[in-house]
């Protein structure tokens, strides 16, 4: 299937599942969370979202000032979204540099998902910041240190965004149709974003000889603002060649101020 085909897909999908949650004046973040408030670092689900077939693995949180504001373009939060070795194309492997071998390292992950699966290797592909009423706003990628995933090649990492569907494992399936279909919807924002997040990473490690995958000074790596509502009135071709914004917010725009 070709990814103009995909994307296709993906966008009905998204506007079915808006349509889906417009008719019981619903969003996202409730859907997430029951109705309820959320808590700066609480996870959502209960017990993230683990698909046992495809191994993809996500969950939603806020965090910091998250939340602080309301209306369009305030971040209230986000997702991260993973991929689980066992589901991840033949042939790929871990990024092996020297540093990338320090077993005592001076952060502990902040946000790296539950165990799931029978192997540790588990790839962080995207984030995917929503605002207080449940719209995306943002997509980024963040370092090593934050998700305490196993680092792999952007080449790699796109590799695995064909794979990444969610179908079991708990949680709204609503959610879970919509996340997948986000991922093939702007695949190739995210793929774009992947690459600067490598570019990001070996410019950092030749500037400052440091162990940049545990820098906290280098957080979110790449970022790109995304306006749904104009992506789905546009064709997906005109959205081919995007790149991702120069301006890089920290996490939760105001985490660990």
């Amino acid at each position: 299937m070709s990814l103009r085909h995909r994307q296709l897909e993906a966008a009905a999908t998204v506007r079915e599942c808006r349509r889906a949650l417009a008719s019981t004046g619903s969003n996202l973040i409730s859907e997430l969370t029951g109705g309820g408030d959320t808590r700066d670092w609480q996870r959502y689900p209960e017990g993230e979202v683990y698909d046992p077939a495809s191994h993809a693995q996500y969950f939603y949180h806020c965090h910091g000032r998250a939340g602080a504001g309301s209306g369009p373009r305030v971040e209230h939060g986000h997702f991260h979204v993973f991929l689980r070795a066992e589901g991840m194309p033949p042939g790929v492997a871990p990024l092996v540099l020297p540093e990338l071998a320090v077993a005592d390292v001076p952060l502990p992950p902040q946000a790296a998902p539950a165990k799931r699966g029978r192997s540790d290797e588990v790839c962080h592909l995207v984030a995917i910041a929503l605002d207080s009423r449940g719209e995306p706003i943002r997509l980024f990628t963040t370092n090593r240190w934050v998700t305490g995933e196993t680092w792999y090649r952007a080449e790699d990492a796109i590799a695995m965004l064909d794979r990444l569907q969610v179908t079991r494992g708990g949680g709204s399936e609503l959610v879970n149709r919509w996340l997948g279909a986000m991922v093939q919807l702007f695949r190739s924002e995210i793929a774009a974003l992947l690459r600067e997040r490598d570019a990001a990473v070996m410019a950092w490690r030749r500037r400052r000889r440091s162990n940049v995958f545990e820098d906290p000074r280098c957080e979110i790596l790449s970022s790109c603002d995304i306006d749904l509502d104009g992506y789905l009135a546009a064709e997906p071709d005109a959205h081919a060649d995007r790149r991702p914004s120069s301006r890089l917010p920290r996490m939760a725009e105001g985490w660990g101020v």
